[in-house]
């Protein structure tokens, strides 16, 4: 990552951001001025899979390389650390996070907070309050809302057990269902049929099946077939404009009720669109988002977002300290460039 500064480092920084995601992560330290001191990128973040200290431990290897970056020691590197982390999906979850990474000794003061509100906060405009909401849709799905005063809107977001569907793993095994359905007779006819196994250089349904069972295509790969269901769906197949269609009521559905819960329905307010599924822009997903909103919020304002997270992690971290308006531009000028 490239690094803006005024003059060397001294002392330490104002904030430690992290965006913590499941596939990568960024820690940025910035100073009380906003300018960015260092910076650097490692890999995923995920308690559930390795256990919170192992997974502090990884994170400890990025602090420290942007401790490196920054000219400063990774013990006290800044006064506040504000971290925005991938599964940190409950309250709970995000008050142990916070202890542990608090024990590691980076900052004074420690803020763990979900990864979908660094999406929130990195796609507000400049100078403006923390108020909004914002829907995430990549691997999974989740919304946050949130108001200048502290109140906040959110799920639990942890899968099927908490009402979820969508993200590009629900869509990727809804693809799969229908073309496995379709292929045998005991669902309706679909192109899914041929574009699933083609996608994987097979001829059939079930050999992708006995593949992917059977540990031939790495099952992690199925993922890979939400891009599929969309080039599908553009081609006209109805079953798949039907699953497109229904993302789009799901996202809807998740920013109303976070409108609704913050007293923002009838109120010009930013809906902010994040990750990859729907950074992609497919259209008919993007105009079915737009006109359900319309008919549930006319006044909000729909956007995409396309700043790094771990810009909104830093915002936040400088909402924390009270810093000048101008700092806050800087940073986002940083990232911006």
């Amino acid at each position: 990552m490239g690094v803006s500064r005024t003059e060397p480092a001294a002392g330490r920084g104002s904030v430690l951001a992290v965006d913590a995601g499941n596939s990568k992560t960024d820690v940025t330290v910035i100073g009380a001025d906003g300018y960015v001191l260092g910076a650097a990128r490692g890999g995923g973040f995920q308690p559930p899979v390795v256990g919170v200290e192992p997974a502090i431990d990884r994170l400890a290897a990025i602090v420290a390389d942007a401790a490196a970056d920054a000219g400063l020691r990774t013990e006290g590197i800044a006064g506040h650390v504000s971290a925005c982390l991938a599964n940190a999906d409950l309250p709970v979850e995000e008050a142990e996070l916070a202890s542990a990474v608090q024990r590691r000794g980076w900052g004074r003061t420690t803020e763990v907070r979900n990864d979908t509100f660094a999406i929130l906060r990195a796609g507000l405009p400049g100078g403006a309050e923390p108020r909004g909401v914002a829907v995430v849709c990549g691997a999974g799905i989740n919304c946050v809302g949130m108001l200048p005063d502290g109140r906040t809107a959110r799920f639990p977001a942890i899968g099927r057990i908490s009402g979820d569907w969508g993200g590009g793993s629900g869509l990727s095994e809804e693809a799969l269902w229908f073309a496995a359905r379709a292929e045998d007779g005991r669902g309706e006819p679909t192109e899914l049929m041929r574009t699933v196994p083609g996608h994987f250089g097979l001829d059939s349904v079930y050999a992708v099946i006995e593949a992917l069972h059977l540990g031939h295509v790495p099952y992690g790969r199925r993922h890979e077939l939400a891009p599929v269901l969309f080039a599908t769906s553009a081609a006209g197949d109805a079953v798949a404009r039907s699953l497109v269609d229904r993302l789009a009521a799901e996202v809807v559905a998740l920013a109303g009720v976070a409108l609704e819960r913050l007293g923002l329905l009838d109120e010009e307010v930013p809906v902010l669109l994040g990750g990859s599924v729907l950074a992609a822009r497919h259209p008919q997903l993007d105009d079915g988002i737009r006109e359900l909103l319309a008919a549930r919020a006319p006044k909000a304002v729909v956007g995409v977002v396309t700043a790094p997270p771990v810009l909104g992690a830093g915002l936040l971290g400088l909402d924390h300290t009270g810093a000048a308006p101008d700092a806050h531009a800087r940073l986002r000028a940083h990232y911006d460039a």
